[in-house]
């Protein structure tokens, strides 16, 4: 290699040698080692298609469930699981679809498997039916009270913490815990029914929070209230934009 530099004495000379070898050095791979069907992209798109439809079909689809199950679609269209799939609870039907009467669907009555989606979970969003599996309805099979097909509670909840267990554990242990959530909250009947859809009310107005905590409130719950003065606390903004009003003592 010295050699060979010395035929090249200019730097710039050596460095544009240098630069061309590796750029032969890589032209050769790509082109002579490197296989073509790892290049070639249309390659790998037609031979991912042929794997794929090599592979057994067992996914029917749900429009032909309906074909022979109308009137449970009928029901599950208009019910809380109407956006999900026969086959995400009942599993692969396409063998039942050419031979119902010797194959049957998978019927899943096992306490563990409706707590996959409905266990409580932090992480879900509000309004997402969840429970505790341990404490609600103990050893009983979720499709003795409710219809997996359109699965709304037998009886309308009655508290609150039936929803929302995680608020109702923080207010346990904070000042408002003698609080009723109605003293701050207005839920309309139909909240209850459809939760996503009708939401509760929450204070708008500073004045609100102030008919207990104002330093002139006048309101038997505010006989131990912290007091502040309106006025000056705060300025603008609405108290729960600075207190997590379930557990006021944080700030958010």
């Amino acid at each position: 290699m010295g050699k060979l530099f010395e035929k090249f004495p200019d730097p710039l000379a050596r460095l544009i040698v240098v630069v061309a070898a590796l750029f032969a050095l890589g032209a050769f791979a790509y082109f002579v080692l490197i296989p073509k069907p790892v290049k070639d992209v249309e390659m790998q798109w037609a031979d991912a298609i042929k794997r794929e439809k090599a592979r057994p079909v067992k996914y029917a689809g749900f429009h032909v469930c309906e074909e022979c199950h109308g009137e449970i679609q009928k029901k599950k269209q208009t019910g809380y699981h109407k956006d999900l799939s026969c086959e995400t609870c009942h599993g692969p039907a396409k063998a039942h679809t050419e031979n119902p009467d010797k194959v049957k669907p998978a019927i899943p009555t096992a306490r563990t498997f409706c707590p996959q989606c409905h266990a409580f979970n932090p992480s879900r969003p509000r309004g997402f039916p969840q429970i505790n599996p341990v404490a609600h309805n103990p050893l009983k099979p979720c499709s003795s009270c409710h219809n997996p097909h359109d699965p709304k509670p037998p009886t309308t909840p009655k508290e609150c913490s039936a929803c929302h267990g995680e608020i109702a554990r923080m207010k346990a242990v904070s000042h408002h815990v003698q609080l009723e959530c109605t003293v701050c909250h207005v839920a309309p009947q139909q909240h209850k029914v459809s939760p996503r859809s009708v939401k509760p009310s929450k204070p708008q107005v500073r004045e609100f929070c102030g008919k207990c905590h104002g330093k002139d409130a006048k309101e038997k719950l505010a006989a131990n209230a912290p007091k502040i003065d309106m006025g000056e606390h705060g300025e603008k903004y609405v108290c729960w934009q600075c207190h997590y009003p379930h557990s006021p003592e944080v700030e958010q």
